[in-house]
């Protein structure tokens, strides 16, 4: 087992659906969807941490293994304490090549409230 597995924690997706309120309106409906594995470490650089007096969310780098694909927006349940994140970047874009010996993929996160 790697450092990397070692570090990651239960997951659950989370998907919205939406439907009809019986007004002319819509609700919206989240329910949990498949389940994975995530380390999900917060962003402590200076940058951030300045990010974050001036009201911008708390930052987060979410790794995983290559092949699960997070996309922008998808939303997710870290199970150990229920914390709700969004992710805020495209995986694709942060992958390791074909041939490395371990394979992974990163994004950013941001802590969220789930809306109603």
């Amino acid at each position: 087992m790697s450092l990397i597995t070692e570090a990651m924690t239960d997951c659950t997706m989370l998907d919205k659906t939406t439907r009809s309120d019986g007004q002319g309106g819509f609700e919206r409906i989240w329910t949990d969807g498949a389940s994975f594995k995530a380390a999900v470490i917060k962003d402590s650089s200076m940058q951030a941490r300045i990010a974050e007096k001036q009201g911008v969310t708390e930052l987060y780098t979410v790794t995983v293994a290559k092949g699960l694909d997070l996309d922008f927006h998808d939303v997710f349940r870290r199970e150990s304490d229920k914390e709700i994140f969004r992710i805020t970047s495209n995986q694709k874009d942060k992958e390791t090549p074909d041939r490395a010996t371990f394979q992974i993929g990163q994004v950013t996160a941001e802590k969220w409230v789930l809306p109603t």
